[in-house]
């Protein structure tokens, strides 16, 4: 952000950056629940859904983490964060698509997207 930047440009990137990070949130704990609930020793496709979700809640976590450091990580660095971030969540709602009981995570991975995307749009 330039010191040209407006206060209402300056509240925007804020408020989605505080959007982002809580949705990440919500979104590490509903994909880590799921995960969770999924038998260790289940089917092939069992294994994949509990191993998509333990990284979307790990991935999810650390942006959380980035996003609430106050500018210790640089643009770019916030960028590449966020833009994972966004990838893993999709990826992982396509994976929780395939699995019933898996609703509630599919949502918060596709909401925790959004948010990226919304909060990557400040960036620009």
């Amino acid at each position: 952000m330039t010191s040209t930047t407006s206060q209402q440009e300056l509240f925007r990137f804020l408020e989605d950056r505080f959007a982002c990070a809580q949705a990440c949130t919500e979104c590490a704990r509903a994909s880590a629940l799921y995960a969770s609930l999924v038998n260790p020793d289940g089917t092939e496709g069992q294994e994949f859904v509990r191993r998509k979700g333990i990284m979307c809640a790990e991935v999810c976590d650390a942006t959380c983490r980035v996003l609430s450091e106050d500018n210790r990580v640089d643009e770019a660095g916030i960028r590449v964060q966020v833009e994972w971030c966004r990838t893993v969540c999709l990826e992982t709602a396509h994976a929780f698509d395939r699995h019933p009981g898996a609703e509630d995570g599919a949502a918060a991975c596709r909401a925790c997207a959004r948010a990226c995307s919304d909060f990557l749009q400040t960036l620009e």
